[in-house]
């Protein structure tokens, strides 16, 4: 798969670049300094418990070398590479180390050693992470249910709804679950349907979707806040809910579409105050809270939210 090309940091912001956390976390350290003097001021380095760190084991599947930190073997994959500084990744598969050609082993572990409860911290959040996401892996079957604009919709196959425009009918009013706003989606498939044929379907559906929420608060917010964006695309994208760039493109992540209004209006007047503000200054969320006054609210939610895994 290729990887898209992206803009700049300066040229380009995203709704993770103020801090909120990302599905991975990188530390740098420059060649000519000692190793790892800092973390990212919103990573601060607080011992943590060796019983409660992370698990004993941490292997990354392209592992060549490993280390111990305070009791806790962890496997890491180290890259080589025309750069000057030393680079942490703790993602998915765990630990990945980047380091100049002309940087010893040695070095590399006194680095890692330096910075070792920052590593176990985020080596546990991700295991966490991935816990979560299996336990949000979504059955598909008929009458699983998936959240719609803070709804809790139960989707029916049912292939009369084949003959209706992109083959769904929504209908808000029917019972969701108890206590639950709610509904049912009626799918344009027969029970036969494949579970493959079902996901696909339904994120088809909400991809459509999306971009019909997203255009209209995108006309609702360019009015109020006095901007023009030049086009706007969805994404799949792992660690960014959306991001600007200064020729006016807005990107926003598909699925925001399972998010209430609100959270979605935060969203895109985040990324449309960009066009107007290109950092996180004090000025940019001044833009933002003039038209959503507590969007701080909206932002814990998309911290809190665990999404539907749709494989």
């Amino acid at each position: 798969m290729t990887r898209p090309v992206t803009a700049p940091r300066s040229m380009q912001r995203s709704l993770f670049d103020d801090g909120s956390p990302a599905s991975q976390s990188l530390m740098s350290v420059p060649h000519n300094a000692p190793p790892m003097e800092s973390a990212p001021a919103s990573t601060p380095l607080s011992p943590i418990p060796a019983a409660t760190a992370a698990p004993a084991v941490s292997r990354h599947p392209q592992a060549q070398r490993e280390i111990h930190l305070k009791g806790h073997l962890v496997a890491y994959a180290l890259k080589r590479g025309r750069r000057r500084s030393i680079g942490f990744v703790v993602g998915m598969d765990g630990l990945s180390v980047s380091a100049p050609k002309w940087v010893g082993l040695a070095e590399i572990d006194g680095a890692l050693l330096e910075k070792g409860d920052w590593i176990l911290r985020k080596i546990r959040e991700q295991q966490d992470r991935a816990r979560r996401l299996l336990a949000a892996k979504i059955e598909w079957r008929d009458g699983t249910t998936i959240p719609y604009l803070g709804r809790s919709v139960i989707v029916v196959l049912d292939a009369r709804a084949g003959t209706q425009p992109g083959g769904a009918v929504l209908d808000l009013g029917a019972t969701g679950l108890p206590g639950v706003p709610g509904g049912t989606l009626s799918i344009g498939l027969p029970h036969t349907a494949t579970p493959e044929q079902m996901r696909d379907a339904v994120q088809s559906w909400l991809q459509r979707e999306a971009r019909r929420v997203f255009e209209e608060r995108c006309r609702h917010f360019t009015q109020r806040l006095g901007v023009q964006y030049k086009r706007l695309s969805l994404s799949s994208a792992q660690t960014r809910w959306g991001s600007a760039s200064v020729d006016g493109s807005i990107r926003l992540n598909w699925r925001l579409i399972h998010f209430a209004l609100p959270t979605i209006d935060y969203v895109v007047a985040h990324e449309l105050a960009h066009l107007r503000e290109m950092n996180h200054s004090p000025r940019f969320w001044d833009v933002v809270r003039s038209v959503v006054p507590d969007f701080e609210k909206a932002r814990g939610s998309l911290k809190d939210d665990m999404l539907p895994v749709f494989d």
